[in-house]
């Protein structure tokens, strides 16, 4: 079982890497899916993961119940509708357009009333989860 989540963690990676090239794929739910993976299939590839400089710090701080920078949820919502703005030109179906908007409305729901937003000290640059902390 452990090879599964293995290579279901690689290949979330590898997706969330394209997702920042790639204007409609996302990668936060993808390194969120590795970092679930290798919770569960390589302390190491998971130690990797969370220790990784640049996004890194965000999942560990994720994974600490700590939550995301208010910055992190205004741009990850600029993106989400922006994104779903320029998509909705290309379909004439209301029906994908309906689901379009309901899948915005239930992520925007979620990161703003039930995820929490980790309070930053000013000018702070280190997250509240230390590498010292990582399993």
């Amino acid at each position: 079982m452990k090879v599964f989540y293995n290579v279901a963690g690689v290949l979330a990676v590898l997706l969330g890497i394209l997702g920042i090239f790639l204007p409609l794929l996302p990668t936060t739910p993808f390194l969120l899916l590795a970092s679930a993976c290798f919770a569960r299939g390589s302390v190491r590839l998971h130690r990797w993961l969370l220790g990784h400089r640049v996004f890194g710090k965000y999942l560990a701080n994720f994974e600490a119940g700590h939550g995301i920078p208010l910055k992190g949820k205004i741009v990850a919502t600029v993106m989400l509708w922006g994104s779903m703005a320029w998509s909705s030109r290309h379909f004439d179906n209301v029906a994908i357009l309906i689901m379009m908007g309901v899948i915005g409305a239930c992520v925007s729901t979620y990161m703003w009333w039930y995820l929490p937003t980790l309070k930053l000290p000013p000018r702070a640059a280190e997250p509240i989860v230390s590498r010292t902390d990582l399993p």
